[in-house]
């Protein structure tokens, strides 16, 4: 089973942009994600795949593998669908976000010890999941949410709360979804030929379309929050973190 990892690296960010290339300790973040990625030993190759050629100069100069994408993307999952379009020997990728240069080994065997025992191969996707118990988190629209049935198979993903506590003695738990993504290679594709339907569109949740187009997400539980830098706030912390 060949498994490679693919980091999707967007120059432009609506909140944050030039985020991937702002400096981490002496590199830029980008640059941190990628090393980290490669040191997990977990991948036969690991890329980043950017529409920035600073991005791209910035891997390659340092001795990384970098694709420049040849179309503009909207999702991430689209970016690394068309750079693995042309790779016929590859199983498994895994989507690792750009910035998140905290990239947390086990929380990544576990999304690809899903795929090996899963010898029907009825599984098309895995992602990660956070307990989370913050209010102001649990109602946050930039937190994504999702619900899963008994098997952990995901039903549904919301920038709502969801489920809607309407009855407050019900003790239900919310989980955070960790935008990390380990793919069949044929799901992958079939996401990037497929147009997107109204509930992705209304939600701007990419991970929906699968489930529109009937695919079996299996989520994984994680106790890891992690780092996502979205804003300067977050690079602050990630810096902290570092040190």
């Amino acid at each position: 089973m060949k498994i490679i990892a693919m980091i999707p690296a967007r120059y432009a960010a609506s909140r944050f942009p030039g985020k991937l290339m702002q400096d981490l300790e002496g590199k830029p973040v980008i640059l941190r994600t990628y090393e980290a990625t490669v040191n997990t030993n977990l991948f036969n190759a690991v890329y980043v795949v950017t529409d920035s050629d600073i991005i791209f100069n910035e891997i390659v100069n340092n001795g990384g593998n970098a694709i420049m994408s040849k179309k503009e993307h909207e999702c991430g999952s689209d970016r690394i669908a068309e750079a693995v379009e042309s790779m016929d020997d590859v199983d498994i990728v895994v989507n690792v976000q750009g910035d998140e240069p905290f990239t947390e080994v086990d929380s990544l065997k576990k999304l690809i010890a899903v795929f090996k025992d899963d010898n029907k191969k009825e599984i098309d996707l895995t992602s990660l999941m956070v307990h989370i118990t913050d209010v102001d988190e649990i109602s946050n629209p930039n937190t994504v949410k999702v619900i899963v049935d008994s098997n952990n198979f995901a039903l549904y993903f919301s920038r709502s709360p969801i489920p809607y506590p309407r009855d407050k003695n019900v003790a239900v738990k919310y989980y955070k979804h960790k935008g990390v993504y380990a793919f069949r290679r044929e799901a992958l594709l079939d996401f990037y030929r497929l147009p997107m339907l109204l509930l992705e569109a209304s939600e701007k949740i990419e991970c929906i379309r699968y489930l529109e187009y009937s695919k079996k997400i299996k989520m994984v539980e994680t106790h890891v929050q992690g780092v996502e830098i979205d804003t300067p706030e977050d690079l602050e912390r990630a810096k902290k973190l570092w040190k």
